[in-house]
Parts: C-alpha cells; structure tokens; sequence
C-alpha cells in the first residue's frame, strides 16, 4: 500500500521541494501537448494552421483551466481531511469526485461540440484559419473527457501528497503525443485536425496508464466500488471549494482569449505572433502554477491539522525559492525571445512579434512568484472565493482594459499591449498583501 506524504511535521522546504518539483515538470510535459502540435504544426503545414492550432489551444487551455480549477476543490478537501487524519472520509470523497466530475466533463463535451463555430467566432479567427479553428476545437472537445479524468487522479495524488505518478503517467504520454503528431501532420498531412486527434489520443492513454499505476500501487485509504456515489454534501464542499477557483481561472483566461482576440483584429501575423509567445508562456507560468498548487496541497494537510503558522512559512519558502526561477526565466523571454520563438515558427515576422509581446511577460515572471504562492496559501487555507474576486479584479479591472488601450495607439506595439499581463499582476499582489494583513490583524481564523 501506498503512502502518503505528511507535511505537518519536520522540516519544511525539502519536502515541499520535493513535492514541487514532480508537479513542475508534470505541468510542463501536459503543457507539452499543445506546444509540440503548434511545433509540429509550424514546421509541416501553413500560416493558416499555426494560426488555428494557436488560437483552437487557447480554447482548450480554458476549459482545462475550468476543469483543473474544479479540481482544487477535491485537492484541498482531501489534504484536510489527511491534515485531520480523518482518512475514512477520504475513500467517501474521491468516489463523489469521480461521479461529480463524469457528470460535469459530459456536460462541458456536449456544450463545446454544440458551440465551438460560436466561440472560435467570438475569438475573431482570421478568415484562412476559421475552420481549421473549428475542426481543432470539436476534436479537442470530443476528448475532454480524458482531460477530466486526468486531472481527477492528479487532484488525489496531490491530496496526499504524491506528486511523481502522474508525472510517470504523463511522461509516457508526451512521447506518445510526439509520435502521433509526426504521424498525423508530418506523416498524413492533416495539419490541425491531425494535431488535436493526437493530443487527444494522448490524454487518453495517459489517464489509462494512471489507472494501471493505481491499480500496482494501490492508495493509502480505503476505496472500493462502494464508494464510487454521488454523496450529496461532500459534492457540495468540493464545488463550494473548487468553483470560485474554476470560476477565477476561467474569467483569467477568458481575459486572456479577449487579448488574443483584440491582437487577431491586426492581422494574422500578429495573431500567429501572440498565438506563439502565448504557447511560451503558457511553459513560463508553468513554475508558478506548481507553486501554487504544490503550497495548496501543503497548505490544506497544515490547515486540516491546526498548524496555521507552519502553513505561512511554506508560503514564504515557496515565494523565495520561485522567484528564483523568476529571475532566470525573465531573462531568456526579455533578451532572448527570439531564440524562444523560432521554436514554434520560421516565419520571421511571426518571430519579431513573439518576441516583442515576450518582453511585456518577463517583468510578470517575477512577479508571480509572490502572486500564485498568495493564491496557493489561500486556497489550502480554503479562502478560494477571495482568490476569485482578486483574479477577477485584475483580469477585468486591469489587463483588458490595459491591453484594449495600447492596441488602439497610433502605432501598435505588441510590448505595450503585453504590459496589460505584468499591470494586473501588481495590483493582485496589493490585494492579496493588504487581504492577508487585514485578516491577521483582526485575528480570522487561520491567520494567526
């Protein structure tokens, strides 16, 4: 049997480095999925396909957004029940999990295979790309279902504080993703539709594959057919707990698909542009977004076992050791976004206009190493809703307004509309600093 990670006693960075790190290459080799079809796509086929992947992977990055945000809820609820050494709740809560989340992943798939012409014309496509756009969204649509499930498993294993299965799961995976796009778009030349039947097929074998490491390893609590029910209460503490993340996760990249659409309005090497350093981007946030998830799973176990003090000082280790990375990630996008560029394009124009909107995104490098370790603590601290009001703020309140008002300056740069990412960032930390300071001064619960 299985055991899980304790992270309520001994010392603190190690273990939360070695929680972190999994995560982190996890989310990189997921990531992975839609930049080796941008890649692949980039080299085998048009402008035209670049520019429908780029944008038909945006949509699909929302919805996963949607779905991981869900998610969180079962990490957190599970991670305080462990906290709490109430590990015969755990079994009651991953089997509502599952039956919770078959139900929603049926729902989104029938909602995106109904409205995908919709939303790709909503985004502004150009005109070339439009159905291919289309064609890579129903197909990524008709897979959600395996992307649902993953996230389900990686939601328990970063409950109890296992973060290397899905990372073998996902691994293998990714090499199979490779070869199936070489197959499809090198191979049989289907270009976008080629690239989302691959990544499809490779979430599924990856969520197979996690189901037989289970299967070998087995859990560290008890779970059998039994528990697979939709038990009506515990539901309700996973979306009372999952949705405001899901609900700020999806606005922040709704925001985000308003950019990309303000940017398609100049054109399509622009759209290409910006659909290309968004892909870089995307691998950017990567070691942020392990923070946060990492410092929530730590933070629940610490919360559920009445440790309030320990719990903050993972914050503070987890923003340190971040923003670290920060530094040598704004470095390569601010000087050498170029290079990074001509990963996923050859098309020089296409390559000066990632690297321009690149620079805007190395100020925010540093900037969310504080900002996503805020929202890591206050998410295992179950304070999910305060972390949707503060993404909301800086989504709508900041970053599209920022982004509209530099795109209809006389002379258009793509650095100043990428300004709009770091701006809303600032403001969210303010937020969050001044949100932690007023609960510990009037003595919340948790915050002491």
């Amino acid at each position: 049997m299985k055991t899980k990670v304790d992270f309520t006693q001994g010392s603190i960075l190690g273990p939360l480095m070695k929680f972190t790190l999994p995560i982190m290459a996890a989310l990189v080799l997921q990531a992975l999925y839609g930049a080796i079809d941008l890649l692949v796509v980039g080299q085998f086929a048009s402008a035209a396909a670049v520019s429908a992947v780029a944008t038909g992977s945006q949509v699909l990055h929302t919805l996963t957004m949607l779905i991981t945000g869900l998610a969180m809820g079962l990490t957190i609820l599970i991670g305080q029940q462990i906290g709490q050494k109430k590990e015969d709740a755990v079994g009651h809560t991953v089997g509502t999990g599952i039956c919770l989340f078959v139900l929603i992943g049926l729902l989104l798939t029938a909602i995106m295979l109904f409205a995908a012409p919709a939303f790709v014309s909503l985004l502004q496509a150009p005109a070339p790309a439009f159905d291919d756009t289309v064609a890579y969204v129903m197909i990524c649509s008709g897979g959600l279902v395996f992307i649902m499930a993953y996230n389900i498993l990686g939601s328990i294993f970063r409950g109890i504080g296992d973060a290397k299965t899905p990372f073998l799961a996902v691994l293998i995976a990714c090499i199979g993703n490779i070869l199936l796009d070489l197959l499809f778009v090198a191979g049989l030349n289907l270009g976008a539709a080629g690239a989302a039947l691959a990544t499809v097929l490779a979430q599924a074998f990856s969520v197979i594959l996690s189901l037989v490491l289970i299967k070998n390893r087995g859990l560290p609590f008890a779970f059998t057919g039994k528990h697979l029910r939709l038990n009506g209460p515990i539901a309700l503490k996973i979306l009372k707990l999952g949705f405001p993340c899901a609900l700020q996760d999806v606005l922040v990249s709704i925001s985000f698909l308003a950019i990309l659409a303000i940017v398609n309005g100049l054109g399509v090497v622009a759209s290409a542009g910006v659909g290309v350093a968004e892909k870089l981007c995307i691998f950017i946030m990567l070691v942020p977004s392990a923070y946060m998830q990492s410092i929530s799973a730590y933070v629940a176990q610490n919360i559920g076992a009445g440790q309030p003090g320990r719990a903050k000082r993972g914050m503070f280790y987890g923003m340190a050791t971040s923003f670290a990375f920060g530094i040598l990630l704004g470095f390569l996008s601010f000087f050498h976004g170029d290079l990074l560029a001509r990963i996923f394009s050859q098309d020089l124009q296409v390559i000066t206009a990632a690297a321009q909107y690149l620079k805007g995104y190395a100020i925010d490098t540093l900037l969310t190493a504080f900002l996503f370790c805020f929202m890591g603590y206050f998410n295992g601290c179950g304070r999910t809703t305060f972390v949707m009001i503060e993404g909301i703020i800086g989504a709508f309140g900041v970053r599209i307004p920022v982004s509209y008002f530099f795109s209809k300056a006389a002379e258009v740069s793509l650095f100043h509309v990428s300004l709009a990412t770091p701006s809303s960032t600032t403001v969210q930390i303010l937020l969050c600093s001044l949100y932690l300071l007023y609960c510990e001064k009037n003595n919340k619960k948790n915050f002491t």
